[in-house]
């Protein structure tokens, strides 16, 4: 991690990896997973708080647990960046539709209850802020979950303040979240993603205001779901830029033809026309992201997500490294052109202005 900078990296956020690894004791295959991704040059993990690596009800209960999890991972060569809540917070809003596809993101005892389910995916989030608070990070990596997203397309026709009503009751359920991270002091950073209530910049705000433009909800910046959705991700930074306080460096590309466009026709993804890509594969301008989130003054990590269609997760990962290492910025700490300053004088200041009299 260079100090100068106001981004830090590389890291990697460590979920589509966890099956590479043996499931053994979760210290050990922690400790495992830090070594492997020291040895590829991340100086951070973002780590998600799956029970096979993290105990996040101990992390919010015990200092030791905590400390000891930091320095395992500090005596591999590697910080933890932020936790990941990304499953429990999916779960904090299902449609009643999707009940049984996201089942399997809660433990088995509360299949087929979508009200315990709930309940348990709240509470986790409240451990997060915790751990979080325990272990000295700044922001949290998760999904809002949805309601609504089965009326992303406008027909049928929606029936007055449907979305109103919709965005209220998220904004209900998440209210006593953003508080207890508030207390906390860590920012919950919402992954802007299709599928999530929180898909895009005006969806983003409807839950602003619902929650009263709550200061504990923020962003995480992924640009490869603004290349699906052909959104204009620079223009979203500089919209933004106070809210972004976690980011996901992934590739994407958007390749439509008269056969498929935005919305898929239910293909696989790589005959799609939006593809996830491997750093560099795609189409993302990552120089003017870099560029702008240092202009910003953004003080984070850079996180490499690993999800790619056709490039092996090793390679993926064995390339991200190096390559968000290339892209961070030293801020420069003074203008290009201070050389030919000159001291402050009012009165000359006058002169210059031809104030004169």
């Amino acid at each position: 991690m260079t100090q100068s900078s106001q981004i830090y990296g590389p890291a990697i956020f460590l979920a589509q990896f966890l099956a590479q690894f043996p499931q053994t004791e979760s210290k050990v295959k922690l400790q495992a997973m830090a070594r492997w991704a020291a040895s590829l040059g991340y100086k951070g993990i973002q780590l998600p708080t799956d029970p096979s690596v993290f105990d996040l009800a101990l992390a919010a209960d015990s200092q030791a647990y905590c400390d000891d999890i930091i320095a395992l991972c500090q005596a591999e060569g590697v910080v933890i960046t932020e936790l990941s809540t990304h499953l429990q917070g999916q779960l904090v809003a299902v449609h009643p539709a999707y009940d049984e596809l996201f089942d399997g993101f809660a433990p088995e005892a509360l299949r087929g209850k979508p009200a315990e389910r709930t309940a348990w995916a709240v509470q986790q989030l409240k451990y997060a802020a915790k751990a979080s608070q325990r272990m000295g990070l700044k922001a949290h990596a998760t999904f809002s979950g949805a309601l609504l997203w089965h009326l992303v397309y406008p027909w049928p026709q929606r029936p007055a303040g449907l979305v109103e009503q919709g965005f209220a009751e998220l904004a209900a359920r998440w209210l006593p979240i953003l508080d207890a991270f508030a207390e906390a002091g860590v920012a919950v950073c919402y992954e802007i993603h299709p599928g999530e209530d929180l898909h895009d910049g005006a969806s983003f705000e409807r839950f602003l205001t619902a929650v009263n433009q709550h200061p504990a909800a923020n962003i995480l910046f992924d640009p490869s779901h603004f290349v699906l959705q052909q959104l204009d991700y620079l223009d979203f930074i500089d919209r933004y830029h106070t809210r972004i306080k976690a980011f996901h460096v992934k590739d994407a590309e958007f390749r439509p033809n008269g056969r498929t466009g935005v919305y898929g026709g239910y293909q696989n993804w790589q005959d799609r026309a939006g593809r996830f890509r491997s750093l560099g594969d795609g189409q993302v301008d990552f120089k003017q992201i870099f560029s702008k989130l240092t202009q910003y003054g953004f003080d984070g990590w850079a996180v490499l997500e690993w999800e790619c269609c056709l490039k092996d997760a090793e390679q993926g990962a064995r390339e991200g490294a190096p390559f968000i290492a290339a892209h961070l910025i030293e801020k420069a700490g003074r203008a290009f052109d201070d050389f030919a300053g000159a001291s402050t004088d009012t009165q000359r200041n006058r002169r210059i202005l031809g104030l004169t009299g």
